[in-house]
């Protein structure tokens, strides 16, 4: 779905969209789905170490559903800020991004974040 939504815009903006880009496009967006997974995999697992147990308490584990409730692109951002300590211009440069477009994302991500705790996650 995100790959049409790209396709889309960029259709919408003038620019071409041929078959070849909506693979690439769609291989790089499952490529970041699946590092922005493991990299949360691995941060579950470095809380869990850290705390010496697993997240007992029902704040930590509504803190960790509504992470993973979160797009890749919000997670990535507030894990850049606030599990890694990077501050704004260096968070740019693992993104790409200037210093400003890092604050704008930060806080688009704080906004879900809370929106995501704040709503009761679905029981399936």
């Amino acid at each position: 779905a995100e790959t049409f939504r790209t396709a889309w815009e960029r259709m919408s903006a003038g620019q071409d969209v041929g078959t070849g880009w909506l693979f690439v496009t769609a291989r790089n967006l499952l490529s970041n789905h699946h590092r922005s997974t493991a990299r949360l995999t691995r941060l579950h697992r470095t809380i869990a170490e850290t705390l010496g147990r697993t997240p007992a308490s029902d704040q930590d584990n509504a803190v960790l559903d509504a992470l993973d409730r979160l797009s890749p692109r919000h997670r990535e951002v507030l894990l850049l800020s606030y599990w890694d300590g990077l501050k704004a211009a260096e968070i740019g440069q693992v993104l790409d991004c200037g210093t400003s477009a890092v604050w704008v994302r930060l806080h688009r991500a704080r906004k879900a974040f809370r929106d995501a705790y704040h709503t009761p996650q679905e029981v399936t």
